[in-house]
């Protein structure tokens, strides 16, 4: 049989009909009436457990993961509205999938990493290829799980994904594993089997500015920027509406950390962050991953014609790797503040086309909307914002 997959797309505002149609679309698609796994992405408008619910009537006992999404896609659609879900379902005798899921991310972000490590490590074999990462994001702090996740795995294993987004509240994002729908929370899922990943990673940000230092600073939480509050600095770039709404703050303005050199050819020489929380009081800024003070900082922009050239890239590069192969299936991650913040309806198709139509026109397709990309630059698994992360299984 190989590996068999579909992914379907609802837009329906009633929950339990969105979700019902959208795998009912997956399970055409694939030509299955049975499946092995489901992974679906819902955006925040629908109950988010009623939603799962309804897939899982469908799903029989297939394991099911997932999150919250700003926005979704499927094959060569995207919808980011408040009432959208877009789902997969996944047949194989070739591949297997291992989810697990541990809460506390919060406040426990090394416990979780060395926690989900050894729920994943029995089932650690010679033929493991990745492990997909859903997360919290607005609660991670990826630098720490991550340590804490590759030091008790005891081995280094790609890990593909993105975090859980809502429709930029901020307020709370959720992650699915099977009938569990929770937040603050990391699910992780190994993937082994018969196949190979390939993946690629490009974001769209330009520095508008000089180089700025970081003064003040603890964990993942910055305080200062030369010496002064940084919602003070930030105050330099943006007008007072988009101050006064963090959500149009975070769309329009994200933080740039020189990478490593190593990473110059093959993605760039910034690593972008987004600003999920502040504040008011310190005047302080939340990240998701760690700074240390006297950090060189740049603020930046995204640029559509970065993005666009970005998107062209992955699919060549991707191209190259697969040669002449059709995958079975692709996993999509893309920055929420990349989509209907930035580009038209046609604008968003058009460059997910770029990708599609080089990677693939036909095979299974799925993705959503993030807080954050996750993906291996230069052998380093590393947390991206402003990116898009696509990985195919062939």
């Amino acid at each position: 049989m190989g590996t068999k997959a579909g992914a379907g797309i609802s837009r329906h505002r009633d929950p339990k009909k969105a979700g019902r149609e959208a795998i009912q679309q997956a399970f055409k698609e694939a030509d299955l009436a049975t499946c092995d796994l489901v992974i679906m992405y819902a955006t925040i408008g629908h109950d988010q457990q009623t939603i799962v619910n309804a897939v899982r009537e469908l799903a029989g006992d297939a394991r099911l993961i997932g999150c919250s999404a700003e926005g979704v896609i499927a094959g060569g659609e995207i919808d980011e509205s408040n009432f959208a879900v877009a789902v997969m379902v996944i047949k194989s005798d070739e591949l297997r999938f291992v989810p697990h899921l541990v809460t506390g991310l919060k406040e426990r972000p090394g416990e979780v990493g060395e926690q989900l490590a050894a729920k994943l490590a029995p089932a650690l074999a010679s033929d493991s290829l990745a492990v997909m990462l859903l997360g919290d994001g607005i609660t991670i702090n990826f630098d720490k799980f991550n340590a804490a996740f590759e030091s008790s795995l005891g081995r280094r294993i790609p890990l593909i994904g993105g975090t859980a987004a809502d429709n930029f509240e901020m307020k709370q994002t959720y992650q699915y594993l099977d009938g569990a729908v929770v937040s603050d929370a990391v699910m992780g899922m190994l993937i082994s089997g018969d196949a190979r990943i390939a993946w690629d990673v490009n974001h769209g940000c330009i520095p508008i500015d000089l180089e700025r230092k970081i003064t003040r600073a603890k964990g993942n939480v910055i305080f200062e920027i030369d010496n002064l509050p940084v919602l003070e600095v930030l105050k330099d770039y943006l007008l007072a509406e988009e101050i006064d709404n963090w959500d149009q703050t975070v769309v329009n303005l994200c933080l740039g950390f020189r990478a490593p050199k190593s990473f110059h050819d093959d993605y760039d020489g910034y690593l972008i962050r987004f600003m999920p929380q502040r504040d008011v009081k310190e005047g302080s800024v939340v990240i998701p991953t760690e700074v240390a003070e006297g950090t060189s900082v740049w603020m930046t922009r995204r640029d559509h014609e970065k993005i666009l050239l970005g998107c062209k890239r992955i699919g060549d590069n991707l191209k190259a790797v697969l040669a002449g192969q059709t995958p079975k299936l692709v996993l999509h991650f893309d920055c929420a503040g990349r989509g209907k913040f930035v580009f038209r309806d046609e604008e968003k198709r058009a460059a997910l086309a770029l990708m599609r139509d080089q990677i693939s026109t036909t095979a299974p397709w799925i993705g959503f909307f993030t807080f954050g990309e996750i993906g291996p630059v230069n052998g380093q698994n590393c947390f991206h914002n402003y990116t898009a992360v696509v990985a195919a299984l062939y």
